[in-house]
């Protein structure tokens, strides 16, 4: 069972409600940081890391003694990674998606692949949660290949969490994607609310099932809870605007651990969920 733990908006308390639930859930469930351009779980379950993989990716090298310079190569790439000039063909390897288009446009068998580093995958636990995340290279453009790996990694497990990165571009499709349930995470601002009507916009295309969560309730005003009720979408928890949470979050602690009543909170939600899920799963 893959839950994803999403948001239109960067800083509503996605990680938040996702190591909060791992937290309650405890011993089985898996907690993967797919958000691998600036991932933070780690700060809050502390994992003993056991073990660190490189993530590579496959780009294309020219073998100048076999190219003619025809240009078919940079005609038919998709990404603009090809510039083709009189005598010299440059490789942008930020733009190389390793699609292997190239390869098959060539009438001189000139290109071949090579394996290029751009992050890493961390596993390990912490406590009874498995702990797996992904952390991209400083400057690296293409975070989905490395997603995916993460996905991968725990597509066995019986239950994951999956902390998808902010927003509504490439990354957090690739998150999201697949998975039997999406916490659409938001706050009652006019920003969350702009935020959220994308991302929904988005997991409604994908044909996710999804749910909200809305935080620091008590701040800003109540235009996400119209939101929802006129769009049909179900609230599965209010999360209080509380300084104790905020405390807890500014020292690494998660805040079921500091503030009990959201114990409780958490619970209902993660009960919440494998209802929707489960219900999904079997009607799908």
């Amino acid at each position: 069972m893959l839950i994803s733990i999403a948001s239109g908006k960067g800083g509503v308390g996605k990680t938040t409600i996702a190591v909060n639930l791992a937290r309650v859930v405890g011993e089985g469930i898996t907690y993967a940081d797919c958000d691998v351009e600036a991932p933070n779980g780690h700060l809050f379950l502390y994992p003993v890391i056991e073990n660190t993989q490189e993530f590579s990716v496959n780009v294309v090298r020219i073998d100048d003694d076999k190219c003619n310079y025809c240009g078919k190569c940079q005609e038919k790439c998709r990404f603009n990674a090809l510039a083709v000039l009189p005598r010299h063909v440059m490789v942008f390897d930020e733009l190389c998606h390793g699609c292997g288009t190239c390869l098959l446009a060539c009438p001189e068998e000139a290109i071949k692949e090579i394996e290029r580093p751009i992050g890493v995958i961390e596993t390990g636990h912490a406590g009874g949660v498995r702990y797996v995340g992904g952390r991209i290279n400083i400057g690296e453009a293409m975070s989905p290949p490395l997603i995916r790996a993460v996905k991968q990694k725990v597509a066995k497990d019986k239950q994951v969490i999956i902390d998808a990165p902010p927003g509504t571009s490439c990354p957090v499709v690739n998150s999201v994607i697949g998975t039997d349930f999406c916490v659409m995470a938001t706050e009652p601002t006019p920003f969350g609310l702009h935020d959220l009507v994308l991302a929904v916009a988005m997991v409604r295309q994908m044909g996710v099932p999804f749910g909200v969560v809305i935080n620091r309730v008590g701040l800003g005003d109540d235009r996400v809870h119209k939101y929802c009720r006129r769009e049909n979408i179900e609230i599965l928890a209010e999360i209080p605007d509380d300084r104790r949470a905020a405390l807890a979050y500014a020292n690494g602690k998660i805040a079921v651990d500091v503030v009990p009543e959201w114990r409780n909170i958490f619970t209902n939600l993660w009960t919440s969920i494998m209802s929707r899920a489960g219900s999904a799963t079997q009607s799908a």
